[in-house]
């Protein structure tokens, strides 16, 4: 039995090619089944993001070319074509890979947390497929394990790497607490719309949405529970702003000078705090010279974020010494199940020798034979059936592994060692 995590990622592989072989919702089942319906297939999973497509499974054998042919067969694509853009990871590699992708050190932004809520929607769709079972239903619980032991021992997760984060955690290290703070978000783009996703989960007491078109503040401001107003209304509202987070496609600043001197002025000279993340710039960086006033550009983030990041590289390599202990833990307990399949069956010989040695046992007691004979006879037929394979494989094999063999069956038998045996071989 071989563990194979086989697939492309961001780093491998193109968008234009990413986007070739990914798995969809609506095709996940199918595409489970028929992987699953491999004779060699016992179990399946498929990981299937923006920036990775991912089949974990176990095979009854180390070749893998079943799966490269049935996602070349999937997406109508040639090997040839797609084997360039691949990686495969048997075993205790592929373990690890998991591991990895699961604590996000396998991320285009390292560290990032949505792929292992990823990775357990795929675990999902797999156990509803009735595609994954002991071995990779395991797999899957131990990365998730993992996956919190790095969060909570390390500081990987700690330190914002997007201009969205960094923008709301700089604002905290201001004011604290957002719960009675009131945002003044301008422009109603990506970077926007995640800064208001981050301040609500931050516990935000409230929210003022602003962009050129109403219908667009409303859409993202209903979202938020948040007040929506057009740009044009901007001068009105400034005041109200704890915090101003801009983000327009703006040629020309929105905010001037004056605008942030007369909203200080009405706020009685309370703190605010302005982040301009827009490039062309949509505050007069005149601002930024006004007592009270905090002002922030895009670069000033940056510094933020390459600190943040050079932090996150840090917690990285601590991350990496933990799975690589839990990769040593996960295959010994992997190589224990073979222990027990060998015991089993040696136990299962054992007892249909039994059965035999016994069956004829009693059918000559059932003749009225001499019981002391047939006790004899079973002890000696038993023991007989029971030493010959072991003492025949003994005997057949090479001088080089009969030395191995031997310090193992005395050990497995517990014989006390001979030491005229080892002298004959001398």
């Amino acid at each position: 039995m071989t563990i194979f995590a086989l697939g492309l990622n961001h780093i491998t592989a193109p968008v234009e090619v990413r986007e070739k072989v990914a798995v969809n919702d609506y095709n996940l089942p199918t595409a489970l089944s028929e992987l699953r319906a491999q004779n060699d297939i016992d179990e399946v999973a498929i990981l299937s993001t923006c920036n990775r497509t991912e089949v974990y499974c176990s095979l009854k054998n180390e070749d893998n070319r079943i799966i490269i042919d049935w996602l070349s067969h999937l997406h109508h694509l040639k090997i040839q074509d797609l084997n360039p853009f691949l990686y495969s990871y048997p075993d205790a590699n592929a373990v690890k890979h998991m591991l990895r992708v699961a604590s996000g050190l396998d991320s285009m932004v390292l560290g990032e947390p949505q792929v292992l809520g990823q990775l357990k929607t795929a675990y999902k769709a797999a156990v509803e497929a009735g595609s994954i079972g002991h071995l990779l239903g395991k797999l899957f619980q131990h990365s998730f394990k993992v996956a919190k032991e790095v969060r909570s021992n390390t500081e990987i997760g700690n330190h914002p790497v997007s201009i969205a984060f960094a923008a709301v955690r700089l604002g905290q290290q201001i004011f604290g607490d957002f719960s009675d703070k009131t945002v003044l978000l301008i422009g109603a783009g990506e970077t926007i719309e995640l800064t208001a996703k981050h301040l609500h989960e931050c516990g935000l007491n409230r929210m003022i949405i602003a962009n050129r078109t109403l219908e667009r503040s409303q859409h993202l401001a209903s979202e938020f529970s948040g007040y929506a107003i057009t740009l044009d209304d901007v001068p009105n509202h400034l005041h109200e702003a704890d915090i101003v987070i801009s983000s327009t496609a703006s040629e020309a600043p929105i905010i001037s000078r004056d605008m942030v001197e007369a909203a200080i002025i009405k706020r009685k000279h309370k703190p605010v705090y302005i982040v301009d993340i827009a490039v062309p710039r949509d505050i007069e960086p005149g601002a930024g010279e006004l007592d009270d006033v905090y002002l922030y550009t895009v670069d000033d983030l940056q510094v933020v974020i390459d600190e943040n990041l050079r932090n996150r590289e840090q917690a990285a390599m601590q991350a990496e010494e933990i799975i690589d202990t839990h990769v040593i833990h996960f295959m010994d307990w992997l190589h224990s199940l073979n222990t027990v399949s060998t015991i089993k069956a040696i136990r299962d010989q054992a007892t249909a020798i039994q059965q035999e040695v016994l069956s004829t046992a009693i059918k000559r007691l059932n003749r009225g034979e001499d019981p002391k004979m047939i006790m004899t006879e079973m002890a000696r037929s038993l023991s007989n059936k029971l030493i010959h394979p072991p003492s025949s494989g003994l005997r057949n094999v090479s001088q080089e592994q009969k030395d191995e063999l031997l310090r193992a069956a005395r050990i497995l038998f517990n014989v006390p060692s001979d030491s005229s045996e080892s002298d004959n071989h001398n």
